[in-house]
């Protein structure tokens, strides 16, 4: 599910460092590359936030479901990013009900 997404007028590769610098500054456990896409994953207790761009052209907050880490990494990102948050979460082309 996708649930918000960022804005910034740069190339996602302009921002991916800063972007995993500050997460990593709030989160201990993040993994992150830049390979074509940028991606960076949040992991917490079994739970992984997604924040790529392998869908987008900027960078997007994923996760398999709503939970309070998916909340965490959005407080974080609003500090520097201005976010698009999508009410409700949209599926990926991957997810809904006609892929369970």
């Amino acid at each position: 599910m996708i649930f918000a997404e960022l804005q910034y007028e740069q190339s996602y590769y302009e921002v991916h460092e800063p972007l995993v610098a500050l997460l990593g500054r709030h989160f201990p456990n993040v993994e992150s590359g830049l390979q074509g896409d940028s991606y960076a994953w949040v992991l917490d207790n079994g739970q992984k936030v997604a924040v790529d761009t392998f869908t987008s052209m900027h960078h997007q907050v994923k996760s398999q479901k709503p939970s309070s880490l998916v909340n965490q990494v959005l407080t974080v990102l609003a500090r520097q990013y201005q976010l698009r948050i999508l009410d409700p979460p949209k599926f990926e082309a991957h997810e809904g009900p006609e892929h369970p």
